[in-house]
């Protein structure tokens, strides 16, 4: 860990010390700050930085592309900062509605990703295992898997609420404390009994409450977590100091339980089916059309940030329909593509550092992580972006022609081509995704040697 703490502290030196840094925390690959005066980076020197990989700015954050090992470092460097968890990011006026927006879903999304690639990938192994008879849908081995992997699903909206919470700057224990009202075993069971009889309407204070159940569900918590961060401030305001920890929660918790459900609930939950059926619709008229596009811009998506917006979406048509045939498809043909593109430029070259680094991040690219190889080679080499474009969108027209649909997430890549296999899904389903993933990654291979050329040393 030596290591991670020398370049912790040479980072926080050159963003202007660890008194400009207002907010830290890190996805998959990156570090993420919030800085109170950007004029203090020292941008060259801390680009030029062994272990730093690029720098970009996006969504009012400044983000340094660190690699997979980003989540070391952001251990050394939160000891120096102090815990952040639970501040929450700090106001930006200035910032416009839409960064805002996707600069909260990534915040939110983010942290949840390594529970939701383990789940995925119990379901995935767990279809392996059924796919060639070596566990039966009725022995006791296929049941305890079946729920392992369906746990994070299940208790989506609690996972949801903790990182929304530490997100918006609420209680995370009161949060998800709201996330398990919402799924409840007694409140689903009260939402059963009124949908089969009509006479037993589940009511509060005469209020009606919506015939749903919130299990799987994202939007719903997301909704009830913003308006817990609005109305814990109030409770605390008005609660008289002596008895503030007994009113403070209560008032929260009973605002925001019963406006979430019988409000912001429903809305959430009818918002998240009305998305599922658009893209359901939009599948029916032209499949083809999103895994293509998404194929051939997420470059450019995950160059800015903004690629996350999009995860929820396909959550939600996993949670909704069964299965994602838009936005993961389309993401594994670009990840594939730029990897492909890279090793093709790699293969091409004479510059032994270049041939190293391109090595490396395209190995890492088509295994589902991009950001090292996007911003160490992608970005800096158009014959390599063009030929991840071309790849991505071939392979991501190819898969959305063919209706390959992914049925547990995971990031985008070879290692999670078993997400592609459904307990119930025929086994061509997996076949067309390998075959997808095949000709984009030849497509940006072939596309990138064939455009590649060293540049002239001047």
């Amino acid at each position: 860990m030596a290591q991670f703490k020398d370049l912790s502290a040479t980072i926080l030196e050159l963003v202007g010390g660890k008194d400009n840094v207002s907010f830290a925390t890190h996805c998959a690959t990156r570090l993420r700050l919030n800085l109170k005066d950007e004029s203090l980076v020292k941008l060259d020197k801390l680009k030029a930085t062994e272990g730093v990989l690029g720098v970009a700015e996006a969504n009012g954050q400044f983000q340094i592309i660190i690699g997979p090992e980003v989540s070391q470092l952001y251990t050394e460097m939160s000891k120096v900062l102090g815990e952040s968890d639970g501040k929450g990011t700090p106001k930006n006026d200035n910032q416009k509605w839409y960064n805002k927006l996707i600069e909260t879903l990534t915040g939110i999304f983010t942290p949840i990703l390594p529970a939701l690639t383990a789940s995925g990938m119990i379901k995935a192994v767990l279809a392996i295992l059924v796919a060639f008879k070596l566990v039966d849908k009725n022995a006791m081995t296929y049941q305890v898997l079946n729920f392992m992997g369906d746990a994070t699903f299940y208790f989506l909206p609690v996972l949801l609420a903790s990182s929304a919470a530490t997100k918006l700057g609420c209680n995370k224990y009161l949060a998800m404390m709201l996330g398990g009202i919402l799924i409840h075993p007694n409140f689903v069971a009260l939402v059963s009994a009124a949908k089969a009889d009509p006479a037993a309407a589940v009511s509060i204070f005469g209020l009606p409450i919506y015939n749903a159940t919130y299990s799987s569900t994202v939007v719903p918590i997301i909704l009830g977590v913003w308006l817990m961060s609005v109305v814990e401030p109030f409770a605390n305001k008005i609660s008289p100091k002596p008895i503030k920890f007994f009113t403070a929660p209560l008032i929260t918790m009973f605002v925001v339980g019963i406006a979430t459900l019988c409000v912001l609930g429903p809305v959430g939950y009818i918002i998240g089916n009305f998305l599922g059926t658009i893209v359901k619709k939009l599948s029916d008229i032209a499949p083809w059309l999103v895994p293509t596009v998404i194929g051939a811009v997420l470059p450019f998506l995950v160059m800015t940030g903004t690629h996350h917006a999009i995860t929820p979406i396909g959550i939600n048509n996993r949670m909704t329909t069964g299965f994602d045939a838009t936005i993961y498809p389309g993401q594994l043909a670009s990840n594939v593509a730029q990897g492909g593109a890279a090793l093709g430029s790699a293969l091409k070259s004479k510059q032994r550092d270049f041939k190293s680094m391109a090595s490396a991040t395209g190995i890492t690219a088509v295994c589902g992580i991009t950001e090292p190889v996007l911003f160490g080679v992608t970005m800096y080499n158009k014959t390599n972006m063009i030929a991840s474009m071309i790849g991505g969108a071939v392979g991501g027209f190819f898969m959305g022609l063919l209706g390959v649909k992914n049925f547990s997430g995971g990031s985008p890549g070879l290692l999670t081509l078993p997400s592609y296999i459904g307990l119930d899904a025929p086994m061509s389903n997996f076949y067309l995704a390998c075959a997808g993933a095949a000709i984009a990654f030849v497509v940006g291979f072939v596309v990138s040697y064939i455009l590649y050329k060293d540049p002239v040393e001047k």
